[in-house]
């Protein structure tokens, strides 16, 4: 495959993307009308071409990540298609107009909440899950019937080509299209007066989409992250937790907006635990640390800059006393971090204050359940919060006490493949909610449709307001009260 990466796309001019956004409104306008069954054959399109080019793409996030088959397939076609299956499933059922009993101050209407298609759509990708972060809200977007221009991360150049490929050859760009391009091009795109954006990304960038999405008062969806805490119990089942925490955490090499980032272990059973994910990493990816670098199934990082960006978070604690429980090598002329283990990692250590978004695992010992709370409360509320006990109370505590995007008991980011759930952050990690029925309603506008019938309650009240009047409103105000 030619070395696009050689090669980096130069970002698109202003009058380029005007003309590609005016192009989009008559189609915005007509699809407005559209029905379930037109949708729902553009998503089976969508999910014919993307099965098209299975190999093509393991042959494209081979080049960019180096990711191994098995996860192409795990966590970016599978969400896909099955978020275009779900989609199309209940399209029909979604779309219904919703009948809304009339409430005693309204009683004589008749009202319903209509879904009326947003138009104009901005969706902005990341490069961590290249297809998964940008079809999968296209699906929506389709299934709410608006249009679209898809903005996909530069740092991905193959899979963006078979992205742009796939699109174009399903797609009229007066519909959806795809504009490739760096920061400059993410800019003049959200100068423009959208209907929505959907952005995945870090909070830092979600807070500039955002500030340019309120110059034209435009709807936004922000996935973004944080440092997503694990909390281990002594009542857990260790070997499971550990299974599903490393492959949490190193699947696409620990660069997953849901990935746990650290791991609060009680104190009784931190060793165990330890030993357990020294175990798992020896046979998972190999016993020497030649074995480990030389492994098909551990993806590389994305850019050198992040690279060395890990690199130094593992050197800066280890410098500080941190310990090394496994892992720590670090290559950034290959894109290489090794599965990496600390323990004992002082307060004032970068990797602490830093989102990780890499393959490495600080892990820390505690004794109170309710000191892990308070410290989780400190911080700003994470994307996701995984809580593997077997204790009710403690489940309880853990998930009335805190605030996070989603929460995960006795599992590891399967709630962001499951397409009935909401997914999406609160405050520094999000806003909005994804998939599913979810994500056909951020792409939608909930209208509220009010219609008079026969009896009108309202005429009873009109001027002049005579003392039966004001009797009947007083006595209205009182059922009320006590209603």
């Amino acid at each position: 495959m030619k070395d696009l990466a050689m090669h980096p796309i130069d970002d698109a001019d202003p009058q380029t993307l005007q003309r590609l956004f005016e192009q989009q409104a008559p189609t915005a306008l007509a699809l407005r009308s559209s029905t379930a069954r037109e949708r729902v054959a553009k998503l089976k399109r969508l999910r014919d071409g993307l099965l098209r080019r299975r190999e093509a793409w393991y042959t494209a996030f081979a080049a960019d990540l180096r990711k191994p088959p098995l996860e192409v397939d795990l966590t970016e076609l599978l969400p896909v298609l099955d978020e275009a299956r779900h989609a199309a499933a209940h399209l029909a059922r979604w779309m219904r107009p919703q009948r809304v009993w009339p409430t005693l101050t309204t009683l004589g209407t008749h009202a319903k909440v209509l879904y009326q298609p947003r138009g104009r759509c901005l969706i902005i990708g990341p490069w961590n899950y290249p297809v998964n972060t940008l079809l999968g809200p296209l699906v929506s977007a389709i299934a709410a019937g608006n249009t679209v221009i898809l903005k996909p991360s530069e740092f991905t150049p193959h899979v963006n080509a078979l992205v742009a490929e796939l699109v174009a050859e399903l797609f009229d760009p007066a519909e959806v299209t795809v504009v490739q391009g760096g920061a400059a091009t993410a800019q003049q795109l959200l100068v423009l007066p959208f209907d929505h954006v959907f952005f995945t990304g870090s909070p830092a960038v979600g807070k500039i989409v955002m500030g340019a999405a309120a110059q034209h008062l435009t709807s936004v969806t922000l996935e973004l992250g944080g440092k997503s805490p694990v909390i281990v119990d002594e009542t857990a089942d260790l070997q499971r937790a550990a299974e599903l925490i490393l492959w949490g955490k190193f699947t696409n090499a620990g660069q997953t907006c849901v990935a746990p980032d650290h791991v609060f272990v009680q104190r009784s059973v931190k060793d165990r635990f330890t030993r357990l994910c020294q175990e798992l990493i020896a046979a998972r990816y190999g016993v020497t640390d030649a074995a480990v670098e030389a492994s098909p199934d551990l993806a590389r990082m994305i850019t050198r800059r992040h690279t060395e960006r890990l690199g130094a978070l593992i050197d800066d604690a280890l410098s500080r006393g941190a310990t090394l429980l496994a892992g720590g090598r670090h290559d950034a002329a290959a894109r290489y971090v090794a599965p990496t283990l600390l323990a004992d990692v002082p307060a004032d250590a970068r990797i602490g204050a830093e989102e990780i978004f890499g393959p490495v695992l600080p892990i820390e010992a505690f004794d109170s359940i309710d000191d892990v709370i308070r410290r989780i409360n400190t911080q700003p509320k994470p994307l996701a919060l995984y809580l593997f006990s077997h204790h009710r109370p403690t489940q309880a505590a853990v998930t009335t006490q805190t605030s996070s995007g989603g929460i995960c008991l006795n599992h590891c980011v399967q709630q962001y493949a499951h397409g009935g759930l909401p997914f999406g952050g609160v405050n520094h990690s999000g806003i909005g909610s994804a998939h599913g029925v979810f994500g056909f309603k951020a792409f939608s506008h909930e209208r509220a449709c009010l219609a008079s019938g026969r009896l009108m309650v309202l005429s009873l009240f009109y001027p002049p307001y005579t003392p039966r009047k004001n009797r009947l409103s007083a006595a209205l105000v009182r059922a009320l009260r006590w209603v």
